[in-house]
């Protein structure tokens, strides 16, 4: 099995180019949400660490941003229940997966949580800010405050960009975006 990993800004369309693989998708962040909506064991750690904020189950999304926006620390607090939980359902994933040729990780800190194993496949996202501003804002939570904490936990995109294997413009044109897919994954096999 090849693992590929797509990183990439905020909004620059990981995981609608994650779609156009036609393979198995770890996306990072349905899991989160699947987790605070089903996990609690996860709501009960959450509520010990910051009462303040988690008090009802299933965890609410505006609790969560009250809680990353009163101060830096409790993003961390957060991060340190949720990102083991996440590490065991990729690591299922995986074990689920392991006939299928390809599988997508669409894990927004792939490479800060260091995931990235030696053979991984890592592909760049890019795309013009003003079209990832234009997305973000169209978000339904969207909250330039929040994406700002989240983007300061987010190595450099030209970091992310030498480290990976391949680069997909997101000009936001299906069919383009599908020739890329293509002919990275002809270029794989």
């Amino acid at each position: 099995m090849i693992k590929i990993a797509l990183v990439g800004d905020i909004g620059s369309g990981k995981t609608f180019i994650a779609s156009m693989f036609n393979c198995p998708i770890f996306n990072a962040d349905n899991e989160v949400a699947k987790i605070y909506k089903t996990d609690i064991k996860c709501f009960k750690k959450l509520k010990k660490k910051l009462p303040k904020f988690f008090y009802n189950f299933p965890i609410g999304k505006d609790n969560l941003i009250r809680a990353i926006l009163h101060n830096n620390q409790n993003l961390k607090k957060i991060t340190q229940v949720v990102h083991p939980i996440i590490k065991k359902r990729l690591k299922v994933f995986l074990k689920q997966n392991k006939k299928k040729k390809f599988v997508i990780l669409d894990i927004p800190l792939y490479l800060e949580n260091k995931l990235d194993k030696k053979d991984d496949i890592i592909i760049y996202i890019q795309s013009k800010k003003s079209e990832i501003n234009k997305r973000l804002k169209e978000r339904k939570n969207y909250n330039k405050s929040l994406i700002n904490k989240f983007k300061k936990l987010q190595y450099s995109l030209s970091f992310k960009k030498k480290k990976a294997h391949f680069v997909i413009k997101n000009d936001l044109n299906s069919k383009n975006t599908k020739i890329n897919v293509n002919n990275i994954l002809r270029k794989m096999i």
